[in-house]
C-alpha cells in the first residue's frame, strides 16, 4: 500500500529528533539542494549513484516547508498558479506586531492548502536577541498518523 503522505526527491535536510514531534529547521533557501544518495554494492557505498528520496513524515516535512518558501503564484506556468504562500510579501517590512500577524495570516492560508495535513498549533514571535527575525513554529497532525509533526522556520522580513 503506497505511504498517504507520499514520496518525493528529497531537498531539505530533514532535520528530525527523537520524539512523537519531530523538528525540521529550514533558515533560509541557503539550507535547502538535492540530496544523492550513496550507491550501495553489498554492503560498502561505493560513491554517489543518484537522487535520494524522502516518504511519509519526512516528505510531508519538506512539502510543507516548500510551500511556505514559494511564493504564491511563482507555479502558475506550471499549472498551480494558487501553489506557496505570501510569506515573501513581508519582505522589506518592520518586525512588528501587524507583519507577525500578516505572517500568521499567510501560514494559516498556506497551510490550509495542504489535504495531507490539518494545522494544530501555530506560533509567530520574535527573538529579543534578533529583532529581525520573526519565527514561526507550527504543528500539524498529519492524515492517518496520530501523532503531531512540529516544525519551525525563521524569516527576515
Amino acid at each position: 500500500m503506497p505511504d498517504p503522505l507520499g514520496t518525493d526527491v528529497a531537498l531539505t535536510r530533514y532535520v528530525g529528533t527523537a520524539a512523537a514531534a519531530p523538528l525540521d529547521f529550514a533558515h533560509s533557501w541557503g539550507t535547502l539542494d538535492l540530496a544523492v544518495t550513496p550507491r550501495v554494492v553489498g554492503l560498502r557505498a561505493t560513491g554517489p549513484a543518484g537522487l535520494a528520496t524522502v516518504s511519509g513524515r519526512a516528505n510531508l516535512a519538506q512539502a510543507l516547508i516548500l510551500r511556505l518558501l514559494t511564493p504564491r503564484g511563482s507555479m502558475a506556468a506550471l499549472g498551480h498558479p494558487g501553489y506557496g504562500s505570501r510569506l515573501a510579501e513581508l519582505v522589506g517590512r518592520r518586525n512588528d506586531v501587524a507583519t507577525r500577524n500578516l505572517a500568521r495570516l499567510f501560514v494559516i492560508e498556506a497551510l490550509g492548502q495542504e489535504p495531507r495535513a490539518a494545522l494544530r498549533n501555530l506560533a509567530v514571535d520574535t527573538d529579543p536577541a534578533a529583532p529581525d527575525v520573526v519565527r514561526i513554529s507550527f504543528a500539524v497532525l498529519p492524515v492517518g498518523d496520530p501523532d503531531p509533526l512540529a516544525l519551525s522556520l525563521e524569516l527576515r522580513p
